[in-house]
């Protein structure tokens, strides 16, 4: 139960994501879609969805492989080093 919601919680920004490139991808060739008036307001409205969704997805995977001891030393936090110093 606990993997199907952890992949429901992947998949949301997934889907926010796909939808922003969607917009953007309308702006570009000037398809304006109803809740907006303006292409520019779409394509911003685009990026920030985009990039939500890409930083979601990017921060959930770096925190579990930070949890599993599986990422690079410079992506692992280092108690210690503040305290050599």
């Amino acid at each position: 139960m606990l993997k199907i919601i952890a992949l429901i919680i992947l998949v949301i920004p997934g889907i926010i994501a796909g939808v922003g490139i969607k917009l953007m991808r309308d702006s570009m060739f000037g398809i304006v879609i109803d809740p907006f008036t303006y292409t520019a307001l779409q394509f911003f409205i685009g990026l920030l969805m985009t990039v939500f969704g890409i930083w979601f997805i990017g921060g959930y995977l770096l925190y579990r492989e930070r949890k599993n001891k599986r990422a690079q030393e410079r992506f692992m936090k280092n108690a210690k080093k503040s305290s050599e110093d």
